[in-house]
């Protein structure tokens, strides 16, 4: 069964930091990349970061440095702590998973979370 569920965000003033929690299945942790989305209103969604099934990550040139994604094996949960929040941060949040075991191009994502809206004002 698919499932990513996510939860966290808020709303936060810049330079605050907040966390996203994200919910998913073991064979997602074992085989795939997961990673964390973003879209502002109006745009499209982009990629912030992926990690994949051994722990190596990737970031967007805008999260690096201030955010960090990371999961928990033993929880099947992925995190993303956002650190040093700008208002081009706001936006719905995604978690997603990929299923492709060998590669984590920001285009292969096809299973998604419900969402979740971060505001930085």
């Amino acid at each position: 069964d698919v499932q990513l569920v996510e939860s966290g965000g808020g709303s936060v003033q810049a330079g605050g930091s907040l966390r996203h929690s994200c919910a998913a299945s073991d064979y997602m942790f074992m085989t795939y990349c997961l990673g964390w989305f973003r879209q502002a209103p109006g745009e499209e969604r982009d990629g912030v970061a992926v990690i994949d099934k051994d722990g190596s990550t990737g970031y967007a040139d805008s999260a690096k440095g201030r955010f960090t994604i990371t999961k928990d094996s033993a929880k099947n949960t992925l995190y993303l702590q956002m650190n040093n929040l700008k208002p081009e941060d706001t936006g719905m949040y995604y978690c997603a998973s990929n299923n492709n075991p060998y590669g984590c191009p920001w285009d292969s994502y096809v299973y998604w979370g419900q969402g979740t809206q971060v505001t930085v004002s």
